[in-house]
């Protein structure tokens, strides 16, 4: 996958998945917790996913929409998905790789998130992590760690994610922080590793150290190591984003649909598909990507909530899914009713609210080749109202008998052809 490519897709799955499935309380407990790597082991032996199959996810996947997919391969906590030469630290399958082949028979392009953090291995610093489960702990404060050895390891991990599983779209790295970025982590040794084995895959921005903000890829010359893509997390930035000459930079926002990346049995606030839908077209609209995270249970399943939201987005997908792919920021100002996204000449008019008179859009009535309901193409009659001739920059179009009622209550597409 090119940088250009992954513009016109538009929409992914993230899958955060590993031991934190079977205490079930996210991705962090062990951070959160400061949970003693005791406390943790038996999770390691008590880790077998009875249900999963890939093959079911990545249908989930593409009913829904989703033109590309990403699996964490390691977390923070060390554990790996993948069958590595480096540790026992890891599952009994290579859930990878099974991942991996799973999603590209169903044409999904895939992609592997790697943590750079690791509270398992011993030579990992955990006086210099914030969040290190044993950074309360004076007899961890010790000198005998080889940070060397470690980043030999990560490397040595790296390599083969990038070198044993065929070719791959998107490496997602997380997280740098503070004082632990870039060059701790060698990231250059990184990047030109990438660069050489997986020529067309593109990164993260997140071996920068800016976190989940755009750092020197808004520079109008980045750095080797800024990435092909920065990724706003759970936030969606106000006008999109473009660099510091003003040329539009590519971004991505992860999200979660509920409120934790790993599996959390106990949190059931699930974001609505109209909402997720809403924000999908809000960063196309803004010149972004959305990629929307599921959190598999200890058995391998998508949590039944998640299913329900994905089959309604992708109903909604089905019918208007060409307002998505390859569209971007329009030249029009954003309306008071909703959104446009634009490709070429064609403008998607997103009407998201109801109205009182029919739907004013800031276009001359004779730019305008035709309009088209998206979903099912009829025709959209341009006129002009006896009562809006005023505006004579406007072109006023009813959807709708009662002119205020909106087809799809989740949103109406129209398809604007310029001429």
């Amino acid at each position: 996958m090119n940088i250009t490519q992954f513009q016109k897709d538009r929409f992914g799955l993230f899958i955060h998945w590993g031991l934190y499935a079977i205490p079930a309380r996210g991705e962090w407990v062990r951070s959160n917790e400061e949970m003693e790597e005791e406390a943790y082991l038996p999770y390691f032996y008590d880790f077998q996913p009875d249900s999963f199959n890939p093959t079911q996810w990545a249908k989930y996947a593409k009913n829904a929409g989703m033109k590309y997919a990403v699996l964490t391969a390691k977390h923070h906590d060390g554990f790996c998905l993948f069958d590595t030469a480096t540790t026992t630290w890891k599952a009994k399958r290579d859930y990878v790789r099974e991942f991996l082949e799973a999603f590209r028979n169903e044409g999904i392009q895939v992609g592997l998130y790697y943590s750079l953090l690791d509270w398992h291995h011993p030579d990992y610093p955990h006086y210099k992590d914030m969040h290190h489960p044993m950074r309360n702990h004076e007899e961890c404060k010790n000198d005998d760690r080889d940070f060397s050895r470690y980043l030999t390891y990560m490397h040595t991990q790296i390599k083969e994610l990038l070198t044993n599983y065929g070719k791959l779209d998107i490496m997602w790295f997380d997280f740098s922080y503070g004082n632990m970025k870039k060059d701790v982590w060698d990231a250059e040794k990184i990047v030109s590793m990438a660069r050489h084995y997986q020529p067309n895959m593109i990164i993260d921005n997140r071996l920068e150290g800016d976190g989940i903000w755009p750092g020197t890829i808004m520079d109008e010359n980045p750095s080797f190591t800024a990435g092909d893509f920065t990724s706003p997390e759970q936030m969606i930035p106000p006008y999109g984003i473009v660099n510091k000459v003003g040329k539009p930079i590519p971004w991505e926002a992860c999200l979660t649909m509920n409120e934790h990346w790993g599996y959390c049995a106990k949190d059931t606030n699930y974001k609505s598909a109209r909402l997720l839908i809403h924000t999908l077209v809000e960063c196309v609209s803004k010149g972004g990507n959305m990629i929307l995270n599921v959190g598999p249970d200890a058995r391998g399943r998508f949590p039944k909530q998640s299913i329900i939201v994905l089959e309604k987005i992708g109903e909604w997908m089905q019918e208007n899914h060409a307002s998505i792919y390859g569209c971007s920021k329009c030249d029009l100002e954003k309306p008071e009713w909703g959104r446009y996204t634009q490709k070429g000449n064609i403008i998607y008019a997103h009407i998201l609210d109801e109205s009182i008179f029919d739907i004013p859009i800031h276009i001359a009535k004779d730019r305008i080749l035709k309009i088209r309901r998206l979903s099912d193409n009829s025709e959209i009659k341009i006129q002009t109202p006896w009562n809006a001739e005023s505006y004579p920059d406007y072109t006023f179009v009813s959807i709708d008998a009662q002119h205020h009622q909106c087809p799809d209550p989740i949103d109406t597409v129209l398809e604007i052809t310029l001429k």
